[in-house]
């Protein structure tokens, strides 16, 4: 079983900056992809930022060049530095894996969140 533990999310005034970290753990073949989807009150859950094991990135328009996502392959480990954070920025951050058992099944798994605030 894969598991996904998020930290770094909490409050902070706008223009203000957070970095998000989510670390996998279990037993695992591969990961194809990692990525930050964030969820506010009344809206559907969205895509922030995705990236591949290859390094190629994918950000949603609302926070391109304010926001940048890295990861870590020996770790398993992915981050999201969150520059110049604004109100709309405020939702729960929910890390995202793509990825493959030993046994060849593919897995799609999420952590539980973390609650990023920003305060206008």
């Amino acid at each position: 079983q894969v598991t996904l533990v998020e930290s770094g999310g909490g409050s902070v005034q706008a223009g203000g900056s957070l970095r998000l970290s989510c670390a996998v753990s279990g037993s695992i073949f591969g990961i194809n992809a990692m990525g930050w989807y964030r969820q506010a009150p009344g809206n559907e859950r969205e895509l922030v930022a995705r990236i591949t094991t290859g390094g190629v990135t994918t950000y949603a328009d609302s926070v391109k060049d304010r926001f940048t996502i890295s990861r870590d392959n020996v770790k398993n480990t992915v981050y999201l530095q969150m520059n110049s954070l604004k109100s709309e920025d405020t939702a729960v951050y929910y890390c995202n894996l793509e990825g493959k058992y030993y046994s060849g099944r593919s897995i799609i798994s999420w952590g539980r969140g973390t609650q990023v605030s920003v305060s206008s």
